[in-house]
This record gives structure tokens, C-alpha cells and sequence, in this order.
């Protein structure tokens, strides 16, 4: 059995800064890691291989993302494989679908395809639904928790209403709830392990896709916090009695709409 695990290299919003005179975000001191949720991703792959010894691949795409290898094959990848593209600077869902999708088949057999349900830039929550459409496999999104049964993938949903039980075949592309757990930080035997393990970097010419694949068709024209404004209205000047602040306060609060 095969399981490829997509991961997408982003910037650490902790390290995003706001202007404050043009609202858009400065990132020049922001470094880039795993995608937080990509992260959680990962170790379910991790916990399906231990459960059925089987491979592990992790997979990314995108700009500089080789780099990401290293940190990918530290949290448990046997193999990783990027493919680095200037013009995926700006791709869009489909765009990235399509190139996760050829870089799987370029793979071979694979059974299962891991993905986040949305990423931590993002969280457009299309690229596992698309990548299953691409390659005819089937889908289970929002997934909680996952168990393999024999031949069998046993997949629960949190829904609002309950849990939905879903037994499913392989192959499979699987999208992880945020909630379904924790990941790791990888030990120093693991990142040392890392270096031992192979990474590859693959180009358009492998998988068999041109640059014209790469072009978004939703194009992001700008990026800018979003403008917070609080109203800060004392109801008891100069010592007015807690009663007649309260009283004002409601009639405030009836103006304003809020009762």
C-alpha cells in the first residue's frame, strides 16, 4: 500500500506584521514552514503507516518549497517529492489540484491521498475535492478520525446533528478536520533521520504538465487587514450614580440596534 501526504509550504502568520497607514501585510520578516494543518495531515499519515506498514510519501508544490523536505521527512515522510515553479507563486485551487494530481499519477499505484482541510493562507477547502475529481478516486471530507479495516477505510465526520460513519474502498483522497488531533514536534533523532531518507525534485517535464496548467483562474489582486473600530463610550462620567449608568447604557444599547 501507498500513501501520499500533500503539504503546502507557507508563511508562519505569526510572524506577519500589519501596516498601519496602508493596511497591507508585511512580510519580510515572515519565515515559511508547513502549513499548520498540513502538519496534522501528515501525522495521520504516520499513524496509517504504523497501522499498515505502508509507504509514506509526502508531496508539495509551490515556490521554494524543496526546502520543506528536511522538515517533512523529519515528521515520519520514508520519501518526499517537490516540484518548485515560479508561476505557482499565484496559482489558485485548480491550479495546484492539477499539479498535486499529476505528481501523484507520476507516482504510480497509489491508494490513499491525505490533504488538510484547507490551508492556514487560504483555506479555500477545494484542493482534496478537486484532486479526487482529477484522478476518479473517491472523497471523504471534514474526516475526524481514520482507521484502516482489512481492505476497508473506516472514516468518521463530525456533523453538526452527530458523527457519520463512512466505510470506503481504496483508492481514496481523504481531507482532515483540524480537530482530529495534535502534531508532533519532531525530536532530534527524527530530524537527523531526515537526512537519510531521499527527497526529489521533480519539474513540469516529469509529470507531464506544461506551464499553461500553472495559470490561476481566480487571480488575488490585493491582500489587506481588515479595518477594526471600537467604540469606547463611558456611561458614568464624573461619578454618575450606577443606576442612571445603567439606565443610559440601555438606552444605548436600544439605539445602537443591539437590543
Amino acid at each position: 500500500m501507498k500513501i501520499v501526504t500533500c503539504y503546502k509550504w507557507v508563511l508562519d502568520d505569526a510572524d506577519i506584521r500589519v501596516n498601519e497607514s496602508t493596511r497591507e501585510l508585511d512580510l519580510e520578516k515572515s519565515k515559511a514552514q508547513i502549513n499548520d494543518y498540513d502538519q496534522i495531515g501528515l501525522e495521520v499519515g504516520v499513524q496509517l503507516k504504523a497501522a499498515t506498514g505502508a509507504d509514506l510519501v509526502g508531496i508539495s508544490c509551490g515556490v521554494n518549497c524543496a526546502v520543506s523536505s528536511k522538515d517533512a521527512l523529519a515528521r515520519g515522510m520514508d520519501a518526499v517529492y517537490t516540484l518548485d515553479h515560479s508561476d505557482l507563486a499565484g496559482a489558485d485551487s485548480a491550479a495546484t489540484s492539477k499539479t498535486l494530481a499529476a505528481m501523484i499519477k507520476h507516482l504510480d499505484t497509489v491508494d490513499i491521498v491525505i490533504c488538510s482541510e484547507g490551508s492556514s493562507d487560504e483555506y479555500a477547502q477545494q484542493v482534496g475535492p478537486r484532486i479526487a475529481a482529477l484522478l476518479g478516486f473517491n472523497c471523504i471530507t471534514y474526516a475526524s478520525r481514520v482507521q484502516m479495516q482489512g481492505d476497508v477505510l473506516k472514516v468518521e465526520r463530525k456533523l453538526d446533528d452527530g458523527v457519520e460513519v463512512i466505510e470506503v474502498n481504496t483508492p481514496v483522497v481523504i481531507s482532515i478536520a483540524p480537530d482530529i488531533g495534535e502534531a508532533p514536534i519532531p525530536g532530534v533523532k527524527q530530524i537527523l533521520g531526515a537526512k537519510k531518507k531521499p527527497s526529489t525534485a521533480l519539474t513540469l517535464e516529469d509529470i507531464g504538465i506544461s506551464a499553461d496548467t500553472l495559470k490561476p483562474q481566480l487571480v488575488v489582486s490585493s491582500v489587506k487587514a481588515p479595518v477594526v473600530s471600537r467604540k469606547a463610550q463611558r456611561m458614568n462620567p464624573e461619578g454618575v450614580d450606577i443606576s442612571v449608568a445603567a439606565s443610559d447604557l440601555v438606552k444605548q444599547l436600544r439605539v445602537d440596534g443591539v437590543l
